[in-house]
């Protein structure tokens, strides 16, 4: 069955004049030319909403070392002050009694930093309480961006230039002409100072521009900085990224929505894993393949991983590495744990990224199903001894003529249905026992029980989903999604893409005043032509398949071309993952994050 949906319409843009027109970010925006607003607040105590006032305002407005303007205004907080805050800023009662209240100050101060970068020592706690006394009256925020003067000397500074960071300690280090003394405008006068002397120090690491200053990390060394040439002829568009080093090598491959702003930033700062350093001071180039969509890069991403094996790329490399679950088609079926799906008319669950979880999914089944577990063949009239299964009731023993063809099959029917359609007979069985040993106290053992039917309950709604659409041979659809070349939000387009067997065949945007069904009709043509493959399997690998079906259940996605039937069980498997994965998160959010790593595959979500 072929259905089709009307496409939108997509109509010029004008801004379209405007697209070889690029951001500051493409060079990076350059410390010397921006002009910088330096604030310091003085309050009643440390929280806003804990209903702390602010006491006092002081702003100094810089611009390339020259100050530009200053601003400072005592405000009445409509409170006493208390008396060890007097003692420390100076600032009393009496003092404030005749001044402005913070809402006439507040809009004064937004208009004089208006168009500048916000700078503080402690920048949480001073726009802490800025951002939040705006909120109270009703007044818009300015998306301002912020510098943290303190925590950029935590980068830089060490123990031999400062016992510390405080803005007192680093106004000595940097020699300001003004000494901080709690009280706004003078430590905003200090703070100009010490922005100025970071700025100094850290120009001889390379450092010249905000995105640079704003994600420095000494952990990235003078000679990672150097590097950063290789990212200049990246595009800001979506793509994937290779890392290559002086042999060709394929060091690492990643996915960006903008591949010149992501690899530069392993350049500067923000990328700081060791691996990633060490990967880094490998690399002499750096290859980029401009991609249309950000879903067509994640697929090549994927395939080009799976192709190379990069050493620093830890996910994804051995897509063939799986397993899956076989029932099989003979007199007598069982479950075999098998690598490879063959078109033998037998039935799958899979794949499992490992051979343990697929064991924990066999043991929930056999738990369930007293089907045989022997390897040996059986023809339809078996003459041999029953096993110790038999003995403890766990198997029907077809080998001794304990049970006939008809009997077995139904139980085998049974089964192949909580396989591939309600896996209910598994869910309820394994509840109660969970619950009888639960009773009992005997945790360990109901937490054994509970493992294989997450297990299994996961294998089951990763096989069904993938095989609904494995299983259409072809299907086209289409989002509005912003375009990363101008930033979301500027401008929107329509992203289209053509899927064939659970893998994508093609990828492409409608252009701005192009006519949408002569472009979906060319790139459909120009799709690749895909087979599918036999059971479950896509003609992808399931990740690639996966991230396929996040895109298509995404909001704002519309089906354009569909042949056949996209569908999944009423009573399926999934329908049973939202307590599944509740628990799973409920153990994690008992584990500190760093110690994450160290659980067992069963106590981390499946991938």
């Amino acid at each position: 069955m072929t259905t089709t949906a009307p496409l939108p319409a997509v109509r010029a843009d004008p801004g379209r004049r405007w697209e070889a027109q690029r951001s500051f970010d493409e060079l990076g925006r350059p410390l010397r030319d921006l002009t910088f607003c330096v604030v310091d607040l003085e309050t009643t105590g440390g929280s806003a909403q804990g209903g702390s006032m602010i006491t006092e305002v002081g702003a100094v407005k810089v611009r390339g070392g020259e100050v530009l303007g200053e601003f400072q205004t005592l405000v009445n907080p409509h409170t006493q002050i208390p008396p060890f805050i007097a003692v420390l800023t100076g600032i009393t009662n009496s003092m404030v009694s005749d001044a402005p209240p913070i809402e006439s100050v507040l809009p004064a101060f937004l208009e004089f930093a208006a168009g500048t970068v916000l700078v503080a020592h402690n920048a949480p706690f001073d726009i802490g309480f800025l951002s939040w006394f705006a909120a109270r009256q009703g007044v818009p925020w300015p998306k301002f961006e912020v510098l943290d003067t303190a925590k950029i000397a935590r980068r830089v500074i060490t123990r031999d230039d400062a016992p510390n960071c405080k803005l007192s300690s680093l106004a000595k280090v940097f020699r300001s002409a003004t000494t901080p003394d709690h009280r706004a405008l003078s430590d905003a006068r200090a703070t100009v100072d010490v922005l100025h002397g970071l700025m100094e120090r850290l120009g001889g690491l390379g450092v010249h521009t905000l995105e640079e200053l704003s994600t420095f990390s000494a952990k990235v060394s003078t000679a990672q900085r150097r590097k950063r040439h290789l990212a200049e002829g990246l595009p800001h568009a979506p793509g994937v990224y290779l890392f290559r080093d002086d042999r060709d090598r394929v060091l690492y491959i990643g996915t960006s929505r903008d591949l010149r702003t992501r690899v530069r930033s392993y350049f500067t700062a923000s990328e700081t894993r060791s691996r990633m350093g060490e990967m880094v001071g490998l690399a002499a180039s750096v290859t980029g393949i401009e991609c249309a969509t950000a879903l067509e890069a994640e697929v090549r991403e994927l395939r080009l991983i799976a192709e190379h094996k990069p050493k620093y790329n830890r996910r994804s490399r051995f897509p063939e590495k799986v397993h899956y679950l076989k029932l099989t088609r003979e007199a007598w079926p069982r479950l075999s744990l098998v690598r490879r799906v063959l078109d033998d008319d037998a039935d799958y669950l899979g794949p499992f990224s490992s051979k343990r979880t697929a064991e924990k999914s066999l043991a929930a089944l056999h738990d369930t199903f007293p089907v045989r577990q022997c390897s040996q063949h059986l023809g339809r009239t078996p003459a041999a001894s029953p096993c110790v299964l038999a003995e403890m009731g766990r198997c029907l023993a077809p080998c001794d003529g304990s049970v006939d063809l008809t009997t077995y099959a139904a139980v085998v029917r049974q089964l192949r249905d909580n396989l591939l359609h309600r896996p209910d007979d598994v869910v309820d069985l394994i509840t109660r026992r969970m619950a009888v040993l639960a009773a009992d106290q005997r945790y360990e053992e109901a937490g054994v029980h509970r493992d294989r039917l997450a297990a299994f309950v996961r294998a089951a709604a990763r096989t069904q989903r993938l095989s609904a659409l494995t299983g259409i041979p072809h299907l086209v659809a289409t989002r509005r999604e912003d375009d990363p070349s101008t930033g979301s939000g500027h401008r929107r387009r329509w992203a289209v893409h053509v899927v064939r067997h659970g893998r994508l065949a093609a990828a492409g945007v409608i252009p701005s005043g192009a006519d949408a069904h002569a472009y979906v009709a060319q790139l459909v043509a120009s799709g690749e032509t895909v087979h599918g493959g036999p059971g479950p399997v896509p003609a992808a690998t399931a990740e690639e398949t996966e991230r396929i079906l996040r895109w298509l259940e995404a909001p704002g996605v519309r089906l354009v071309e569909v042949d056949g039937e996209w569908t999944c069980p009423v009573g399926g498997a999934t329908r049973h993952l939202a307590l599944h994965d509740a628990v799973t998160q409920s153990r994690l959010d008992l584990v500190p994050f760093d110690d994450r790593r160290a659980l067992s595959p069963t106590t981390r979500p499946a991938r």
